[in-house]
């Protein structure tokens, strides 16, 4: 079965032409023109979708936060299509659940290798899934399965990018990140995404993991690492 898209662009003209090229690549395409319209397509049970930043009804920030809420969409790759270019602009659509950007104007062979890219981070994610659902650190159960944390047997919420970096280090732990290896596997080698993306999600992971935040220690001028709790 082909993997489906939901397309969402308010503009006609780029959902005909993206459309077009995604067909071409043996994707079912599913478009929609607005957030709210987003919304009600889902529905139709994408594998991925792409969803413009800038629309009526529903900004594409608004529409990925009700996307991110239902459960069973919780890891269905959302990219972003934005003619916004600023750090913190894209740093707000990662932690909001993106985990994907493409500026206009939009190169079909780029968004085909970014779309291809997501959907094997997501087998990917499946695979690694089933052989360690659940991780125990110390203080910490990290269940990659329902992407929940408790803390001290207390829940805590982290956002899907926050979950990923938290999960890649613990499962690790004593292991040294550099934080070029983090993007690359948490994000995807052909994805931009400056460094200091790593430290802004790192820092909300500490401040979640309140008296527990040592566990993440920092490598000056190399990166992360998970404290191995065993060797202390």
């Amino acid at each position: 079965m082909n993997e489906k898209i939901l397309l969402v662009d308010d503009e006609k003209d780029i959902i005909e032409f993206l459309k077009y090229n995604l067909e071409n690549e043996g994707f079912e395409v599913v478009a929609a023109y607005n957030g709210q319209e987003a919304i009600e397509k889902l529905e139709t049970n994408p594998d991925l979708i792409i969803l413009d930043v800038m629309m009526p009804k529903m900004d594409g920030y608004e529409t990925c936060k009700q996307i991110r809420k239902r459960e069973e969409f919780k890891n269905t790759p959302v990219i972003f299509l934005t003619a916004k270019s600023s750090e913190i602009d894209e740093v707000y659509g990662l932690n909001i659940g993106a985990d994907d950007f493409i500026q206009k104007p939009i190169s079909p062979k780029k968004l085909i290798a970014r779309v291809k890219s997501n959907l094997r981070k997501v087998e990917q994610l499946k695979q690694s899934e089933e052989e360690v659902k659940e991780i125990n650190a110390g203080p910490l159960l990290i269940n990659r399965t329902k992407y929940t944390v408790t803390v001290d047997k207390r829940e805590v919420v982290f956002p899907k990018k926050e979950f990923e970096i938290l999960a890649y280090l613990a499962s690790r732990p004593g292991k040294v990140f550099e934080r070029e290896r983090i993007l690359r596997d948490i994000w995807g080698g052909d994805v931009y995404v400056v460094e200091r993306t790593i430290d802004v999600h790192v820092r909300k992971i500490r401040e979640k993991l309140g008296e527990y935040s040592y566990l993440i220690e920092t490598i000056k001028g190399v990166g992360y690492r998970f404290k191995d709790i065993e060797k202390y």
